[in-house]
Order: C-alpha cells, then sequence, then structure tokens
C-alpha cells in the first residue's frame, strides 16, 4: 500500500513553523517561502515534504 501525501492548508503550515498567515503569504508572494501547490486560483496547499525541505535549507 503506497503512502498517502499530506497536504496542508496555509493556517497549518503558519501554525507549525510558528508565523502569522500573513507572512506566509508575504513569503509565497515573493516566492521566499516553502514550495506551493495551488488547488485553485485562492487555494493554496503545501505538500508536508516540501515545507520540510524548506525548513531544512532554511537553517
Amino acid at each position: 500500500m503506497e503512502a498517502v501525501e499530506e497536504i496542508l492548508t496555509s493556517s497549518e503550515v503558519a501554525r507549525w513553523i510558528r508565523v502569522s498567515e500573513s507572512t506566509l503569504c508575504r513569503w509565497r508572494q515573493r516566492g521566499e517561502g516553502p514550495r506551493v501547490t495551488w488547488m485553485t486560483a485562492t487555494c493554496p496547499r503545501y505538500r508536508r515534504q516540501d515545507v520540510e525541505q524548506w525548513l531544512a535549507r532554511a537553517s
């Protein structure tokens, strides 16, 4: 059985890395934050693996 990839909302990512959602949004707009996947034009989502990789590079 394949592992299911965990997809996170902006709120979940912001809470996890302890920043505000507006900070995460600014990073997203500048291309500085974790890789984002757009489900629709107004629905950003983050793969847990992408956030973990971004955190590893940032530290």
